[in-house]
């Protein structure tokens, strides 16, 4: 089946970055953008081995939750959009991980959330690495700054950064952009003391995962690859 084949094919590229690097494939974690994918497909995933799933928009999210069940629990479910600060709650509820905190506005919301749920909200910040106007994010020049601001709200964990290169047909174009990233996360590191929740670069799609790893990248987001075209988050 088309499906097997081509989850097979990503995780062997995978772990061939993953090698060249010097990295065990327990170091990344693989997230199927299911954007436009089915709830049954999602669950097909599962007897693949992909456990972790990407979604970008909150009703679909929820149609599709609602259509697995208790079976959704068996995933843990990565928001990947951009969040409206109205729907911080909802997604603090029904997600695992959201990769896209980009504004002190919106990390107080999820703050708030994170009180009215008794959880802790684990997130990633969103940085503006490429400086497209159309790409959501923290300014690089900014991100020390504003991390130290998130780390002070009780009930948000920041556990590393995101960000999204722009689409190019030659993936050694991202480079810049991922390598820089990395080096924002090590000056964190460094000069903030983030402790050992701070191990997250969520960075790389299908056309460009494989940088992406070579760059650092611990969490990859790969929609076509896996499911065919039009399926990328």
């Amino acid at each position: 089946m088309a499906l097997a084949e081509n989850i097979a094919a990503v995780r062997a590229r995978i772990n061939e970055a993953l090698a060249v690097a010097g990295r065990h494939p327990a170091d990344l974690t693989l997230v199927a953008v299911t954007k436009y994918v089915d709830a049954l497909t999602i669950k097909e995933l599962l007897a693949h081995g992909v456990e972790h799933i990407g979604e970008n928009r909150l009703q679909e999210a929820v149609r599709k939750q609602a259509v697995l069940g208790d079976f959704k629990n068996r995933f843990k479910w990565h928001f990947i959009g951009s969040l409206q600060t109205n729907k911080a709650r909802q997604v603090a509820a029904k997600f695992d991980l959201i990769h896209s905190l980009d504004r002190m506005n919106l990390a107080e919301a999820l703050q708030k959330a994170s009180q009215k749920l008794n959880k802790e909200i684990p997130v990633l910040i969103q940085v503006n690495v490429s400086g497209e106007q159309t790409k959501h994010g923290v300014d690089p020049a900014e991100v020390g700054a504003f991390y130290a601001e998130v780390r002070k709200l009780p009930g948000l964990c920041p556990v590393g950064l995101m960000t999204m290169a722009p689409y190019t047909e030659d993936p050694e174009t991202s480079r810049p952009v991922f390598r820089e990233l990395r080096l924002l996360f090590e000056r964190i590191k460094r000069d903030y003391n983030p402790g050992p929740q701070w191990r997250e670069l969520s960075m790389g799609m299908s056309n460009d995962y494989v940088v992406a790893i070579e760059e650092g990248a611990t969490i990859v987001r790969i929609g076509s690859a896996i499911f065919g075209a039009e399926t990328e988050g």
